[in-house]
């Protein structure tokens, strides 16, 4: 409890995270155990007093970070009322809090089912898709749901999902506005983080926290934004140990709910215990995940291999000059000789796609093309794309830009989260004057050849 209690000093000084979720501090322990059988859920008919109290309960075990009550109680709320919207996002906020991404997936979609105006609750969704990987199912809710949740929560919570700028959009006006608070500021400056824009990260953040400390935020940003798993992030800003279980039980979705309405839903009450004080840690080397006991519908456990990045070390330059043969009779041939040498080094085909990964963004061309050639060693499916460069000038410098694109959305994604995989940096964003780099250019490199 020592690590967990020196976590939540450090998240209480500093003004930073999601208003609307109601979490908070380190979750100590093992996985919980999904030992409740269905028969526990039995009952003959609804009991909404029973209900209430047991939502009650499961509201006390939230802010106490009583992971397992929560869950048994708020599972109970459910089974007594399961046309109660609010007690439906009870239980995907306790499964977030015990680490049950996948229930905690279900549950919320059921809730937001129920009742499609709770910005709280779809906001809480896509944090429970993010964190198992499903970054456009996380996209899609918060913007269909975008009038309902906060900009301060939706632009940070489109970082999580892959969309930094986007995110930096939305928040850039929010933390503008007169009444924008620290939480805001930090948001965005998290997501300016993630988007690669470091200085500036490093500029907003420095209001909001003291000299002492802000090394320290930003090295702790720095390796936010390395995770190894899909939902390290999440996890890390809800303090919480990431378990894989088979989804709520059978019994309680939605589905199998007879006579369900969808009409008058009471409204959802605001989290008895808000929380905006945590911040991220850093993801450890080898990931804590608990695995709980397998439930009656078990779902493939998501691996991700753990890569060891040597440091990129590169032999000596080697001019490859292939000899010419004196002019002769048989001269004719050089001709096909030249043509064959160039369809062995074919251009990668051209991609009609409108979205690009950002691999990094450097001082100049040079420093750029070292960073590809040690991406395209590190990660496979960089081999079929060609470097693509744009330069930038702000008010920190100019810059180089290095990316990947033409690629559809999803393929974007899959894409950069194996240069993650692999510990480099990265997002998506669209085309921003992005243009073949000039070293790829036929006739260029000889090294890009010679390869």
């Amino acid at each position: 409890m020592g690590k967990g209690s020196g976590t939540m000093n450090t998240r209480s000084k500093i003004l930073f995270g999601l208003s609307a979720i109601a979490l908070g501090g380190t979750l100590a322990g093992g996985a919980w155990n999904q030992g409740f059988a269905l028969s526990a859920f039995a009952t003959d008919a609804p009991n909404a007093k029973k209900a209430a109290s047991e939502a009650a309960s499961a509201r006390k075990a939230i802010a106490k970070r009583k992971a397992e009550k929560a869950v048994q109680h708020a599972e109970l709320a459910v089974a007594n009322d399961p046309q109660n919207a609010e007690y439906r996002a009870l239980l995907g906020q306790a499964y977030l809090l015990s680490g049950r991404f996948t229930s905690a997936t279900q549950a919320l979609n059921d809730a937001l089912t129920l009742n499609p105006e709770d910005g709280r609750v779809a906001l809480n969704l896509a944090l429970a898709k993010i964190a198992g990987g499903d970054w456009a199912g996380a996209r899609s809710t918060l913007e269909t749901h975008a009038d309902h949740i906060p900009a301060a929560d939706r632009g940070l919570a489109l970082a999580l999902a892959g969309d930094p700028v986007s995110a930096v959009e939305i928040l850039m006006p929010a933390a503008r506005a007169a009444d924008a608070d620290a939480k805001t500021r930090q948001n965005l400056a998290l997501s300016l983080a993630l988007a690669g824009r470091w200085q500036e990260a490093r500029t907003l953040a420095a209001v909001d926290v003291s000299p002492d400390q802000l090394d320290a935020r930003i090295m702790e940003w720095a390796s936010f934004s390395r995770p190894t798993n899909a939902y390290d992030q999440v996890a890390s800003l809800l303090g919480v140990k990431a378990v894989q279980d088979g989804g709520q039980p059978v019994r309680l979705a939605l589905a199998q709910q007879p006579g369900v309405m969808f009409a008058a839903v009471a409204p959802v009450a605001p989290a008895a215990d808000p929380v905006d004080q945590y911040m991220p840690t850093a993801p450890a080397a080898e990931p804590d995940v608990q695995v709980a006991e397998a439930a009656p519908v078990a779902e493939p456990e998501v691996q991700v291999a753990s890569v060891q990045v040597a440091s990129v070390v590169f032999g000596p330059r080697e001019e490859i000059v292939q000899a010419i043969p004196a002019s002769t009779r048989a001269a004719p041939a050089a001709p096909s000789v030249v043509r064959q040498a160039k369809v062995s080094t074919p251009a990668p085909a051209a991609r009609s796609g409108k979205f690009y990964v950002q691999l990094g963004a450097y001082a100049n061309a040079g420093a750029a093309k070292s960073a590809w050639n040690g991406h395209t060693r590190r990660v496979p499916g960089l081999a079929s794309s060609a470097p693509q460069g744009s330069r930038v000038s702000t008010r920190v410098g100019n810059f180089y830009r290095l990316s990947v694109g033409g690629f559809a959305r999803n393929d974007a994604d899959t894409l950069c989260r194996e240069v993650r995989s692999t510990g480099g940096t990265c997002f998506v964003r669209v085309q921003a004057g992005d243009a073949l780099a000039s070293w790829a250019k036929p006739g260029q490199s000889s090294q890009m050849a010679s390869r």
